[in-house]
């Protein structure tokens, strides 16, 4: 074991502390760091195997084939609880705390590959080597859920350096979550096919008009009555005489009356 074997495990160790810092505090997800950075960690681990000082036997490739297949799952795990939401136009990533077991079970799960890989005399399998490659494979099966979900959502990816976003769809994770819609935003459209008109729809046929009923004639005005002639007007009272006003004037004299209140006549 060289010295750049062990430096392959603080290195891996690195990666995913990094890794796990920015997707705790959230990020814009940009499409080449999510695809493009697992493919070149998975690329170089694979080359690795190759110097690791042992040939690879039948043990060693069930090993790490199985140690893949197992962190392309929880990769794809990890992919499904990350929190996707629109910030400034932009798609951004953030993963919940509560996500922080996947990666313990990412490594229990190597260490319980190793463990097995050394009972079967797996040398190159239960060394530090795979460990890059396994870390690649597991940022694959990551970025293909994440990739499925971004261009469903339609909210298109950050913008890269360049200020273009990152056609994903040219990338193996794009391959295998196939092609989305054409009118998502997020995916680059060609610039020599413009996208054909839409038809205009068909006119409504105008409505029939039903004929209108005659009108009927107007009714003749009912003759006035005649004005009823006024009442002669009430001849006016004589005033009182002096002799009248004298008799209304003049005192009554008391009568005594009897026991009924009648007076005697």
């Amino acid at each position: 074991m060289n010295a750049l074997n062990l430096l392959e495990a603080p290195a891996a160790l690195a990666v995913v502390a990094f890794v796990i810092v920015r997707q705790v505090c959230g990020e814009p997800l940009h499409g080449r760091r999510l695809v493009v950075l697992p493919m070149v960690l998975a690329v170089v681990g694979l080359a690795r195997l190759d110097k690791s000082g042992h040939h690879l036997t039948t043990a060693d490739i069930a090993c790490l084939v199985i140690g893949a297949a197992i962190a392309a799952g929880i990769g794809a795990a990890q992919g499904a609880q990350l929190r996707l939401e629109p910030r400034d136009g932009v798609l951004w990533a953030r993963t919940p705390v509560r996500g922080l077991w996947l990666w313990l079970a990412l490594v229990a799960s190597r260490l319980t590959m190793t463990l097995v890989a050394m009972a079967f005399d797996a040398h190159v399998a239960g060394s530090t080597t795979p460990i890059l490659m396994l870390l690649g494979v597991n940022r694959l099966g990551q970025a293909a859920v994440i990739t499925q979900r971004a261009l469903v959502s339609g909210v298109p990816f950050a913008p890269e350096k360049d200020g273009r976003p990152f056609d994903v769809r040219a990338t193996p994770a794009g391959l295998l979550v196939g092609t989305a819609h054409p009118s998502s935003p997020g995916i680059l459209q060609p610039a020599s096919h413009p996208a054909a008109p839409s038809p205009r729809p068909a006119p409504y046929p105008q409505a029939v008009r039903r004929p209108t009923r005659p009108t009927r004639p107007a009714c003749p005005a009912r003759p006035t009555r005649p004005a009823r002639p006024a009442r002669p007007a009430r001849p006016a009272r004589p005033a009182p005489s002096a002799r009248t006003m004298a008799s209304h004037d003049r005192p009554q004299r008391d009568v005594p009356s009897d026991q009924n209140g009648r007076r005697p006549r």
